[in-house]
């Protein structure tokens, strides 16, 4: 399992900006080939802050999706929002207990 953590920061007014497109596209992203597992997380002590966490078959799947239609329109509109220069973590997954 291959794993992409991605960390953006957003300026606070641009937030609800934000969760309407994650939102509108959240189950295209989880149905994308490959996708296993779409999570968005908020940090509790600074609500501009934000983190995805994407689970993939494989490292070529995440590839795949980052050539897509939908990840350019969403990555295009995303971006414009943030404070910051987004930060992305690539794991693979050794262990999880349930």
């Amino acid at each position: 399992m291959f794993v992409r953590i991605v960390k953006m920061s957003f300026h606070e007014e641009n937030i609800p900006a934000f969760l309407e497109i994650f939102e509108i596209v959240k189950d295209k992203i989880r149905n994308t080939a490959g996708n296993r597992l779409f999570e968005l997380y908020q940090d509790k002590n600074n609500k501009c802050i934000f983190f995805t966490n994407s689970n993939w078959k494989t490292e070529e799947e995440l590839v795949n999706y980052r050539k897509s239609a939908l990840f350019t329109e969403v990555w295009a509109f995303t971006k414009k929002l943030l404070n910051e220069k987004p930060e992305a973590w690539s794991l693979d997954k050794l262990v999880r207990l349930e």
